[in-house]
């Protein structure tokens, strides 16, 4: 039996023995959802590595800790495999952990799909709705709740700055059309960059071995890059930024920690933040606080123009004052 489950039972035998007299001590021991010193058992099921996601993970683990909840992690990579994704699910279900972490939108599905029983929490999913996640971010319902990754603001903000401040009209754009977050976002991304005069210039990649070529053959065809929230590009996004470099061309991503590799700029946060917030929830939930469904699920809380110095010379950019007034500048 999960420990979860186990915590259902110890809260129902602590009602029946309060309603028979039975002292108040062992009443309140369980009211919370599980006793003092308790330590749940998570798996956590990641998509692929990249510093994006390894950070959330970070943050969610931050988030326990700081709520006082003791854990322990089984974390499996999928390797960007969408039949790793499902077998990892249902093997924590075959477990029986307390909680499934659930970091990126596969990932999540996955876990969906396993169980409607353990709770799940996930995070770096971009349209939950969209995934088919929760019918409502304001009530989820079910068993599922968590954070996503995308700043309603996060696109135009960028397509802005990049219509105002920069040459060109063609943007290339690189992204896996097999994510459901990914698709979700070019399509968001082609309707903002067509309001404001400039046009998309896509090219799929199935898997990250294929990014470097796809990145080669815009050259010539495209005045500067946008590389938002995808997975298997992002976890290949040495290579746009060497193809960026090479051929003077700006590269915009969609999160710091991009910059933080090699682009030059995005309207971004951090994913440290987002997996903390998930934290805080998976907390609640184990604790016997909520249920999952009864939390929202929430966007990124702050939104920042972040440009980096060293990725702004590798490309030919110079950086005018007034972008320092607004944007935090890294090197």
């Amino acid at each position: 039996m999960s420990k979860w489950k186990w915590m259902m039972s110890a809260g129902a035998a602590a009602m029946m023995l309060a309603a028979c007299g039975g002292g108040e001590e062992e009443a309140e021991t369980n009211s919370g959802g599980s006793s003092e010193g308790e330590t749940y058992k998570i798996g956590v099921t990641q998509i692929v590595e990249h510093p994006s996601l390894d950070n959330a993970y970070e943050g969610f683990k931050k988030g326990l800790e700081e709520a006082g909840v003791s854990a322990e992690f089984d974390e499996q990579i999928a390797q960007g495999d969408q039949n790793n994704n499902q077998t990892i699910a249902q093997n924590f279900v075959a477990d029986g952990v307390d909680l499934i972490f659930a970091n990126s939108t596969p990932s999540a599905t996955a876990a969906l799909n396993a169980t409607k029983d353990i709770p799940i929490v996930f995070t770096s999913v971009t349209d939950a709705v969209a995934a088919g996640l929760v019918k409502d971010t304001e009530a989820p319902g079910g068993n599922v709740t968590g954070t996503v990754d995308l700043h309603p603001e996060a696109i135009s903000n960028t397509v802005k700055f990049m219509a105002e401040e920069f040459d060109g009209k063609n943007v290339g754009v690189i992204y896996n059309a097999g994510e459901q977050n990914s698709v979700a976002q070019a399509e968001q991304l082609e309707a903002v960059l067509t309001e404001n005069g400039l046009k998309m210039a896509p090219v799929t990649v199935s898997t990250s071995s294929e990014v470097k070529q796809a990145a080669e053959s815009l050259i010539g065809k495209v005045d500067m890059f946008y590389i938002f929230t995808d997975n298997t590009v992002v976890s290949a996004l040495e290579s746009v930024i060497q193809v960026a470099n090479d051929e003077d061309l700006p590269l915009f991503v969609g999160e710091k920690d991009s910059v933080a590799r090699g682009g030059f700029a995005a309207y971004g946060f951090d994913y440290e933040d987002i997996g903390k917030e998930a934290g805080k929830m998976a907390a609640q939930i184990l604790k016997g606080e909520a249920e999952a469904g009864e939390l929202p699920v929430l966007p990124p809380q702050d939104l920042k123009l972040v440009i980096n110095e060293t990725a702004a010379a590798e490309m030919g950019i110079e950086i005018k004052e007034e972008w320092k007034q607004d944007a935090e500048i890294v090197k």
